[in-house]
Protein backbone atom coordinates (compact mmCIF):
# COMPACT_ATOMS: atom_id res chain seq x y z
CA UNK A 1 0.00 0.00 0.00
CA UNK A 2 1.63 3.07 -1.35
CA UNK A 3 0.29 6.80 0.88
CA UNK A 4 1.15 10.08 -0.58
CA UNK A 5 0.06 13.56 0.84
CA UNK A 6 1.49 16.72 -0.55
CA UNK A 7 0.68 20.04 -1.23
CA UNK A 8 0.49 21.57 -4.40
CA UNK A 9 1.25 25.04 -4.28
CA UNK A 10 -0.14 25.40 -8.36
CA UNK A 11 -3.49 25.57 -6.41
CA UNK A 12 -2.51 27.72 -3.76
CA UNK A 13 -1.34 24.90 -1.27
CA UNK A 14 -4.32 22.71 -1.30
CA UNK A 15 -3.71 18.78 -0.07
CA UNK A 16 -4.32 16.27 -2.32
CA UNK A 17 -5.05 12.54 -1.46
CA UNK A 18 -3.18 9.42 -3.51
CA UNK A 19 -3.04 5.86 -2.27
CA UNK A 20 -2.26 2.84 -4.22
CA UNK A 21 -2.99 -1.03 -2.34
CA UNK A 22 -1.23 -3.75 -3.99
CA UNK A 23 -2.12 -6.37 -2.05
CA UNK A 24 0.16 -9.60 -2.06
CA UNK A 25 -2.49 -12.22 -3.20
CA UNK A 26 -1.90 -15.25 -1.24
CA UNK A 27 -4.52 -17.50 0.27
CA UNK A 28 -7.08 -15.24 -1.63
CA UNK A 29 -6.46 -16.49 -5.13
CA UNK A 30 -8.56 -19.90 -4.44
CA UNK A 31 -11.41 -17.24 -3.83
CA UNK A 32 -13.99 -17.26 -7.05
CA UNK A 33 -13.60 -13.25 -7.18
CA UNK A 34 -10.62 -11.52 -5.46
CA UNK A 35 -8.84 -7.53 -5.47
CA UNK A 36 -5.57 -7.10 -7.20
CA UNK A 37 -5.47 -3.23 -6.48
CA UNK A 38 -7.21 -0.18 -5.47
CA UNK A 39 -6.33 3.56 -5.31
CA UNK A 40 -7.24 6.97 -5.47
CA UNK A 41 -6.03 10.08 -7.03
CA UNK A 42 -7.35 13.50 -6.58
CA UNK A 43 -5.21 14.45 -9.41
CA UNK A 44 -5.16 12.18 -12.48
CA UNK A 45 -2.12 11.77 -13.91
CA UNK A 46 -1.99 10.74 -17.40
CA UNK A 47 -2.15 6.75 -18.13
CA UNK A 48 -1.69 5.35 -21.58
CA UNK A 49 -1.87 1.48 -22.28
CA UNK A 50 -1.26 0.76 -25.98
CA UNK A 51 -1.83 -2.78 -25.42
CA UNK A 52 -4.64 -2.64 -22.46
CA UNK A 53 -4.09 -3.93 -18.73
CA UNK A 54 -3.95 -7.34 -17.65
CA UNK A 55 -6.78 -6.53 -15.42
CA UNK A 56 -10.21 -5.29 -16.17
CA UNK A 57 -10.63 -1.90 -14.14
CA UNK A 58 -13.68 0.07 -13.32
CA UNK A 59 -12.98 3.78 -12.05
CA UNK A 60 -15.62 6.75 -10.74
CA UNK A 61 -14.82 10.41 -10.23
CA UNK A 62 -16.61 12.78 -8.34
CA UNK A 63 -14.88 16.14 -9.57
CA UNK A 64 -12.95 18.09 -11.87
CA UNK A 65 -12.80 16.17 -15.48
CA UNK A 66 -10.98 14.59 -17.99
CA UNK A 67 -10.50 13.10 -21.11
CA UNK A 68 -10.61 9.24 -21.81
CA UNK A 69 -10.04 7.38 -25.09
CA UNK A 70 -10.76 3.70 -25.80
CA UNK A 71 -10.59 1.87 -29.15
CA UNK A 72 -9.47 4.62 -30.79
CA UNK A 73 -12.94 7.08 -29.80
CA UNK A 74 -12.73 9.87 -27.45
CA UNK A 75 -15.07 10.82 -24.55
CA UNK A 76 -15.15 13.67 -22.08
CA UNK A 77 -14.77 12.24 -19.03
CA UNK A 78 -17.37 14.83 -16.36
CA UNK A 79 -17.62 14.97 -12.81
CA UNK A 80 -19.95 12.04 -11.29
CA UNK A 81 -19.02 9.47 -14.22
CA UNK A 82 -17.93 6.15 -14.39
CA UNK A 83 -16.39 3.94 -16.91
CA UNK A 84 -15.31 0.54 -17.08
CA UNK A 85 -12.22 -0.89 -18.99
CA UNK A 86 -12.12 -4.68 -19.88
CA UNK A 87 -8.86 -6.61 -20.16
CA UNK A 88 -6.94 -5.85 -22.78
CA UNK A 89 -8.61 -3.04 -24.05
CA UNK A 90 -6.76 0.27 -25.35
CA UNK A 91 -6.86 2.62 -23.73
CA UNK A 92 -5.59 6.31 -22.38
CA UNK A 93 -6.86 9.18 -20.19
CA UNK A 94 -5.58 11.88 -18.82
CA UNK A 95 -7.32 15.16 -17.06
CA UNK A 96 -8.45 18.42 -18.20
CA UNK A 97 -8.68 19.77 -15.11
CA UNK A 98 -6.19 21.35 -12.48
CA UNK A 99 -8.72 18.44 -9.76
CA UNK A 100 -9.17 15.51 -11.70
CA UNK A 101 -9.73 13.12 -9.18
CA UNK A 102 -10.20 8.78 -10.08
CA UNK A 103 -11.38 6.27 -8.22
CA UNK A 104 -10.41 2.63 -10.00
CA UNK A 105 -10.44 -0.97 -8.87
CA UNK A 106 -9.31 -4.10 -10.47
CA UNK A 107 -10.70 -7.13 -9.93
CA UNK A 108 -9.31 -11.05 -10.71
CA UNK A 109 -10.55 -14.45 -10.29
CA UNK A 110 -11.76 -17.26 -12.19
CA UNK A 111 -15.23 -16.74 -11.82
CA UNK A 112 -14.38 -12.78 -12.58
CA UNK A 113 -14.97 -12.65 -16.06
CA UNK A 114 -18.82 -14.31 -15.51
CA UNK A 115 -19.54 -12.15 -12.59
CA UNK A 116 -18.70 -8.72 -14.82
CA UNK A 117 -20.80 -10.62 -17.59
CA UNK A 118 -23.57 -11.01 -15.46
CA UNK A 119 -23.62 -7.44 -14.55
CA UNK A 120 -22.63 -6.19 -17.54
CA UNK A 121 -19.26 -5.17 -17.14
CA UNK A 122 -18.09 -7.53 -20.48
CA UNK A 123 -17.98 -4.56 -22.79
CA UNK A 124 -16.53 -0.85 -22.62
CA UNK A 125 -18.91 1.16 -20.52
CA UNK A 126 -19.30 4.89 -19.70
CA UNK A 127 -22.57 6.42 -17.78
CA UNK A 128 -23.45 8.43 -15.46
CA UNK A 129 -24.03 8.12 -11.50
CA UNK A 130 -26.81 9.70 -9.41
CA UNK A 131 -24.92 12.06 -7.62
CA UNK A 132 -27.17 11.72 -4.57
CA UNK A 133 -27.11 8.13 -4.74
CA UNK A 134 -23.17 7.05 -4.63
CA UNK A 135 -23.28 6.60 -0.57
CA UNK A 136 -23.15 3.28 -0.88
CA UNK A 137 -20.61 2.75 -3.64
CA UNK A 138 -18.21 5.25 -1.75
CA UNK A 139 -18.59 2.66 1.20
CA UNK A 140 -17.47 -0.17 -0.58
CA UNK A 141 -14.81 1.74 -2.12
CA UNK A 142 -12.98 3.36 1.19
CA UNK A 143 -13.66 -0.32 2.88
CA UNK A 144 -11.64 -2.37 0.62
CA UNK A 145 -9.17 0.55 1.31
CA UNK A 146 -9.36 -0.04 5.09
CA UNK A 147 -9.61 -3.63 5.28
CA UNK A 148 -5.91 -3.72 3.48
CA UNK A 149 -4.84 -1.13 5.75
CA UNK A 150 -6.04 -2.84 8.94
CA UNK A 151 -4.86 -6.28 8.17
CA UNK A 152 -2.23 -7.57 6.33
CA UNK A 153 -2.69 -10.88 6.28
CA UNK A 154 -6.28 -11.36 5.33
CA UNK A 155 -7.71 -8.34 5.02
CA UNK A 156 -7.81 -8.95 1.57
CA UNK A 157 -10.44 -11.30 1.79
CA UNK A 158 -12.28 -8.94 3.46
CA UNK A 159 -12.18 -6.29 0.63
CA UNK A 160 -13.37 -8.91 -1.28
CA UNK A 161 -16.13 -9.35 0.17
CA UNK A 162 -16.91 -5.55 -0.40
CA UNK A 163 -15.49 -5.67 -4.04
CA UNK A 164 -18.21 -7.71 -4.90
CA UNK A 165 -21.18 -5.56 -3.33
CA UNK A 166 -19.04 -2.99 -5.26
CA UNK A 167 -19.69 -4.41 -8.57
CA UNK A 168 -23.51 -5.14 -7.48
CA UNK A 169 -23.95 -1.12 -6.80
CA UNK A 170 -22.09 -0.20 -9.36
CA UNK A 171 -24.37 -2.36 -11.73
CA UNK A 172 -27.07 -0.77 -10.20
CA UNK A 173 -26.18 2.68 -10.52
CA UNK A 174 -25.19 2.54 -14.15
CA UNK A 175 -28.88 0.74 -15.04
CA UNK A 176 -30.08 3.81 -13.09
CA UNK A 177 -28.32 5.89 -15.85
CA UNK A 178 -30.25 4.75 -18.49
CA UNK A 179 -33.37 4.76 -16.66
CA UNK A 180 -34.14 1.08 -16.51
CA UNK A 181 -34.15 0.60 -13.04
CA UNK A 182 -37.32 1.50 -12.28
CA UNK A 183 -39.77 -1.15 -10.95
CA UNK A 184 -43.20 -1.16 -13.10
CA UNK A 185 -45.82 -0.70 -10.41
CA UNK A 186 -47.90 -3.35 -12.07
CA UNK A 187 -44.62 -5.81 -10.90
CA UNK A 188 -45.06 -4.39 -7.35
CA UNK A 189 -48.97 -5.04 -7.45
CA UNK A 190 -48.45 -8.45 -8.33
CA UNK A 191 -45.65 -8.92 -5.80
CA UNK A 192 -47.60 -7.31 -2.86
CA UNK A 193 -50.39 -9.72 -4.00
CA UNK A 194 -48.76 -12.97 -4.98
CA UNK A 195 -47.46 -12.16 -1.00
CA UNK A 196 -51.00 -12.41 0.28
CA UNK A 197 -52.38 -15.37 -1.62
CA UNK A 198 -49.63 -17.46 -2.60
CA UNK A 199 -50.84 -20.55 0.02
CA UNK A 200 -54.59 -19.87 -2.37
CA UNK A 201 -52.97 -20.92 -5.75
CA UNK A 202 -54.01 -17.69 -7.15
CA UNK A 203 -54.22 -17.82 -10.95
CA UNK A 204 -52.85 -15.53 -13.43
CA UNK A 205 -55.94 -14.20 -14.04
CA UNK A 206 -56.86 -12.79 -11.01
CA UNK A 207 -53.08 -11.62 -10.15
CA UNK A 208 -53.00 -9.42 -13.71
CA UNK A 209 -56.51 -8.31 -12.58
CA UNK A 210 -54.82 -7.18 -9.22
CA UNK A 211 -51.86 -5.47 -10.79
CA UNK A 212 -54.30 -4.01 -13.44
CA UNK A 213 -52.34 -5.25 -16.36
CA UNK A 214 -53.58 -7.93 -18.75
CA UNK A 215 -51.71 -11.56 -18.41
CA UNK A 216 -49.68 -11.31 -21.32
CA UNK A 217 -48.11 -8.00 -20.41
CA UNK A 218 -47.82 -9.20 -16.96
CA UNK A 219 -45.65 -11.80 -18.00
CA UNK A 220 -43.55 -9.68 -20.26
CA UNK A 221 -42.74 -7.45 -17.21
CA UNK A 222 -41.88 -10.24 -14.73
CA UNK A 223 -39.56 -11.69 -17.16
CA UNK A 224 -37.82 -8.55 -17.64
CA UNK A 225 -37.93 -7.62 -13.98
CA UNK A 226 -37.31 -10.62 -12.30
CA UNK A 227 -36.24 -13.24 -15.05
CA UNK A 228 -39.50 -15.76 -14.72
CA UNK A 229 -43.02 -15.50 -15.08
CA UNK A 230 -45.69 -15.03 -12.67
CA UNK A 231 -46.40 -18.83 -11.57
CA UNK A 232 -42.94 -19.40 -11.61
CA UNK A 233 -42.64 -16.81 -9.29
CA UNK A 234 -45.41 -17.96 -6.87
CA UNK A 235 -43.95 -21.55 -6.29
CA UNK A 236 -40.25 -20.27 -5.80
CA UNK A 237 -42.12 -17.67 -2.96
CA UNK A 238 -43.91 -20.72 -1.72
CA UNK A 239 -40.67 -22.34 -1.18
CA UNK A 240 -39.30 -19.25 0.60
CA UNK A 241 -42.11 -19.59 2.90
CA UNK A 242 -41.71 -23.42 3.59
CA UNK A 243 -38.17 -22.92 4.48
CA UNK A 244 -38.79 -20.63 7.22
CA UNK A 245 -41.50 -22.84 8.32
CA UNK A 246 -38.78 -25.71 7.92
CA UNK A 247 -35.97 -23.67 9.87
CA UNK A 248 -37.88 -22.06 12.68
CA UNK A 249 -40.71 -24.46 13.30
CA UNK A 250 -41.43 -28.21 14.26
CA UNK A 251 -44.10 -28.55 11.65
CA UNK A 252 -44.01 -31.69 9.76
CA UNK A 253 -43.32 -31.31 6.03
CA UNK A 254 -47.28 -32.49 5.36
CA UNK A 255 -48.13 -29.73 7.35
CA UNK A 256 -46.09 -27.23 5.83
CA UNK A 257 -46.95 -28.32 2.25
CA UNK A 258 -50.41 -27.84 3.36
CA UNK A 259 -49.92 -24.26 4.87
CA UNK A 260 -47.37 -23.25 1.80
CA UNK A 261 -50.09 -23.90 -0.52
CA UNK A 262 -49.05 -27.35 -2.07
CA UNK A 263 -51.30 -29.79 -3.71
CA UNK A 264 -50.07 -32.64 -1.72
CA UNK A 265 -46.55 -33.27 0.51
CA UNK A 266 -45.02 -35.54 -2.68
CA UNK A 267 -45.40 -32.48 -5.02
CA UNK A 268 -44.35 -30.26 -2.30
CA UNK A 269 -40.96 -32.63 -1.94
CA UNK A 270 -40.14 -32.95 -5.87
CA UNK A 271 -40.46 -28.85 -6.34
CA UNK A 272 -38.42 -28.17 -3.45
CA UNK A 273 -35.75 -30.55 -4.70
CA UNK A 274 -35.16 -29.55 -7.90
CA UNK A 275 -35.28 -25.80 -6.74
CA UNK A 276 -33.15 -26.19 -3.68
CA UNK A 277 -31.14 -29.58 -4.87
CA UNK A 278 -31.92 -30.90 -1.70
CA UNK A 279 -35.10 -32.36 0.19
CA UNK A 280 -36.96 -30.55 2.76
CA UNK A 281 -35.77 -32.88 6.01
CA UNK A 282 -31.88 -32.36 4.46
CA UNK A 283 -32.74 -28.71 4.42
CA UNK A 284 -34.05 -28.77 7.70
CA UNK A 285 -31.81 -30.73 9.88
CA UNK A 286 -28.93 -28.29 7.89
CA UNK A 287 -30.67 -25.26 9.22
CA UNK A 288 -31.50 -26.42 12.23
CA UNK A 289 -28.51 -27.54 13.44
CA UNK A 290 -26.89 -23.83 12.97
CA UNK A 291 -26.45 -22.09 16.23
CA UNK A 292 -29.32 -20.08 17.57
CA UNK A 293 -26.81 -16.87 16.08
CA UNK A 294 -27.69 -17.89 12.89
CA UNK A 295 -31.16 -17.83 13.07
CA UNK A 296 -32.07 -15.57 9.80
CA UNK A 297 -30.63 -18.47 7.65
CA UNK A 298 -33.79 -19.28 6.53
CA UNK A 299 -33.67 -15.80 4.45
CA UNK A 300 -31.06 -17.34 2.46
CA UNK A 301 -32.91 -17.80 -0.61
CA UNK A 302 -31.62 -19.63 -3.04
CA UNK A 303 -32.70 -19.24 -6.53
CA UNK A 304 -34.97 -16.35 -5.76
CA UNK A 305 -34.37 -14.53 -8.69
CA UNK A 306 -33.09 -17.54 -11.21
Amino acid sequence: MILLRYNDFSTGGELFLKFYDYPIISKESSLPVFLVSVGLNEWQYHVKCDKGDNYAKALYCTKGSGVLIMNGEKHIIKPYTAFFIPAGCPHEYYSTDESWDTHWIKPSGKSCPDMLKALGFDKPKIFPLPKEEITYLDHCFRCMHEALLSDKVDGNFRASGYLYSFFIELSRLAAKGKGSVQIAPAVTKAIAYIDENYMKQPGLESISKAAGVSSQHLCRLFRQTLNCRPMEYIIKRKIQAAKMLLAETQKTVDQIAEETGFCDSSYFCKIFKRFESITPSQFRSIEQALPNSYSFAPFRIKNLFA
